[in-house]
C-alpha cells in the first residue's frame, strides 16, 4: 500500500459551513480515511500546523493579523493549497464589513451593542486587518473550490481528483441555487 496523503483543513474567518459540508460526506469519509492522514483540522486536536502537508483546504477569508500570519505559514508548509468555499475564494460574508471601515465596525460590535463593559478588546482578540480579503490576495492558491458552502459532492470530487494526481475541473459540476 502506498503512503497516505497528508491532508489538513483550516478555518480562518468564516462560519464553519465548509467544514460541516466536509463532514456531510458521511460514509465517503471512510473511503477517504483509507487514502489520507488528517494531520491538522479544527475537528482534530493538533495545535501547530505541521510541515510536509500535501493538501490543505482553507476555509474563510483573511480578516485579522492572526489569519494573515497563519496563511503564510500554511502556504509555506503545503504542496497544494485549496481555497475552500466562497469566503476563501472571494472573501464573501466576512468582506461585508469592508465598506464601513474598521473603526465603524469595531464601534458597532463592541461599543454600540454592548450592555456591559463597552470597550474594544485589546490583546484577547487578534487585531483586525483594515479589510477582509480572499486567500489569494496573500498567497498562491492552487485550486479554487466555490460554494457557500461547497456541497459534499463537490468536496468529495475535488479530494478524489487530487488524490488521483489530477487538478479538479469543476466545470458543469458546480451548480448555484
Amino acid at each position: 500500500m502506498s503512503e497516505k496523503v497528508r491532508l489538513a483543513t483550516v478555518w480562518l474567518d468564516g462560519c464553519s459551513g465548509c467544514h460541516m459540508s466536509f463532514l456531510d460526506m458521511d460514509e465517503r469519509l471512510f473511503e477517504l480515511a483509507d487514502r489520507v492522514e488528517l494531520v491538522y483540522s479544527p475537528i482534530v486536536d493538533t495545535k501547530e500546523f505541521p510541515r510536509g502537508v500535501d493538501v490543505t483546504l482553507v476555509e474563510g477569508a483573511v480578516s485579522s493579523a492572526e489569519d494573515e500570519r497563519r496563511i503564510y505559514l500554511i502556504r509555506e508548509r503545503t504542496k497544494i493549497l485549496v481555497s475552500f468555499g466562497d469566503c476563501a475564494v472571494t472573501a464573501n460574508v466576512p468582506s461585508m464589513r469592508n465598506p464601513f471601515g474598521l473603526d465603524a465596525v469595531l464601534q458597532r460590535a463592541y461599543i454600540d451593542n454592548a450592555s456591559l463593559q463597552a470597550q474594544v478588546p485589546r490583546g484577547e482578540v487578534p487585531p483586525l486587518r483594515p479589510r477582509a480579503l480572499p486567500v489569494h490576495n496573500f498567497v498562491e492558491v492552487d485550486v479554487f473550490m466555490p460554494g457557500c458552502p461547497p456541497s459534499a459532492d463537490i468536496i468529495h470530487f475535488a479530494l478524489c481528483e487530487l488524490l488521483d494526481g489530477r487538478m479538479p475541473d469543476f466545470g458543469a459540476r458546480v451548480r448555484f441555487g
